[in-house]
């Protein structure tokens, strides 16, 4: 029995190892080099990392380098195979043709997929949003929360998780809020045309008076005056800039000056105006 085994099973093994032994040996050898490649690209990697957030926390390269390793990693495979099947007499160059073949067949059928992927690239390349972030384009709005190679999710003041293509993004005209400095706060504030000229410059003084005081404000391009002589009032306007540009922050503030406006007009008898029409009536 054991010498049927030997004949129908390890014979037949052995002696398909003795005429391929060279190329299972090529297999193995081209297994080991990629495992032990990979392992120092994913080495060199973590190290480049560190380093990178440590000196520049916010280079777009950071978020770049992971989407170049695996296309690195790609190359690298693709080229070890290459040259392993020429070594044992195969074409290589019918074999990139096929590969080239393939590759645009693939191209045509997943060309959004692909699109996305550049679209990623583009998008960290260029640093035009990260983690964390608040962004508006087109009528989406929100916290950056994921960056993948498809998609962004994006977290909007609905509580809702919106995921959008980055092929899509990669198009639009994207503003990043939180990465400007200031804010803007424009606030117009119509009185009674029957205002006498003392409340009017008196609540000229008030609105400047209110934006002086609040430690938000920049001093820098601020500026209150008379803007208009509208329908039903007399406009004035404030114009300035705070320091505090996160959304909820900037709300409260712009919140608290017109609160404060409401107050001190009150406190001092200026009456705000209201859509009104005067109806004059002729007697023959």
């Amino acid at each position: 029995m054991i010498d049927n085994a030997f004949e129908f099973i390890v014979k037949p093994i052995i002696g398909f190892l003795e005429k391929h032994s060279p190329f299972i040996l090529g297999i193995i050898i081209n297994l080991i080099i990629i495992i032990a490649i990979n392992k120092i690209i994913n080495t060199l990697e973590g190290k480049l990392t560190a380093k990178l957030r440590e000196r520049h926390s916010d280079s777009s390269f950071v978020n770049l380098l992971p989407v170049l390793i695996r296309v690195l990693k790609a190359v690298i495979i693709f080229m070890l195979l290459a040259g392993f099947l020429q070594s044992f007499g195969y074409n290589v160059s019918s074999l990139i043709a096929g590969f080239g073949i393939t590759g645009l067949a693939v191209g045509f059928a997943a060309k959004e997929a692909i699109g996305n992927v550049f679209g990623s690239m583009g998008l960290l390349g260029d640093s035009v949003y990260k983690i964390g972030d608040y962004i508006k384009f087109d009528n989406i709005e929100g916290y950056v929360e994921k960056i993948n190679l498809r998609s962004t999710s994006i977290r909007t003041l609905d509580n809702f998780v919106v995921n959008v293509p980055n092929n899509t993004i990669a198009n639009e005209a994207i503003t990043n809020v939180s990465m400007c400095k200031k804010r803007k706060i424009d606030i117009t504030v119509g009185v009674e045309y029957r205002t006498s000229n003392e409340k009017l410059d008196r609540a000229v003084e008030i609105m400047k008076e209110i934006a002086t005081n609040d430690e938000h404000i920049i001093g820098s391009g601020m500026f209150t005056s008379i803007e208009a002589l509208a329908d039903s009032s007399i406009n004035i306007r404030f114009f300035g800039y705070t320091s505090e540009t996160a959304w909820a922050k900037y709300k409260v503030i712009k919140g608290n000056i017109i609160k404060e406006i409401i107050h001190r007009f009150r406190e001092e008898g200026i009456s705000f105006a209201f859509p009104s029409t005067s109806v004059y009536i002729e007697k023959e």
